[in-house]
């Protein structure tokens, strides 16, 4: 009998891509519901100056670190509300330990996780429930190296 594979943790367009010019975005929620509406909230191309997103879809704290210390991502959208590790847990750890973070972007479900959310250093927020107009344009601000907000 062949040895059976892990499933993989990572959307199919990334393993599939051609595009190397593509910003890769990784994103976080131990919730599937959630990491498809981000992904239908931001389409492949959310602004015409930006080129094309490939997306990594990661459902555990372990992925997130292992794919963000291989590099190669563009942005990261983490789940505030993931358990068991949170995205604001996620975003501090990653800030402390990787010399060249790209920006982090944390969902958050209560407006009080605001103080939370500038804690974990994160260079923004976007709220759950997905809003596709403001997740858009605070991922094309950092995508484009504006400041967001």
């Amino acid at each position: 009998m062949p040895p059976t594979t892990a499933p993989r943790t990572y959307h199919a367009d990334v393993a599939d891509a051609k595009d190397p010019a593509a910003l890769r975005v990784l994103v976080y929620s131990d919730d599937a519901d959630t990491r498809s509406q981000v992904m239908l909230a931001l389409g492949r191309q959310p602004h015409p100056d930006l080129p094309e997103l490939e997306y990594l879809e990661v459902a555990t704290a372990d992925v997130v670190i292992e794919q963000m210390d291989a590099g190669g991502i563009d942005l990261a959208i983490l789940d505030g509300e993931a358990t068991p590790a949170g995205g604001l847990g996620i975003a501090k750890q990653l800030k402390d330990e990787l010399a060249h973070c790209p920006p982090l972007l944390v969902l958050t479900g209560r407006p009080d996780d605001e103080w939370l959310a500038r804690w974990s250093r994160a260079e923004a927020t976007a709220t759950h429930p997905i809003d596709p107009i403001q997740l858009t344009d605070t991922v094309v601000g950092l995508l484009r190296g504006r400041p967001a907000g």
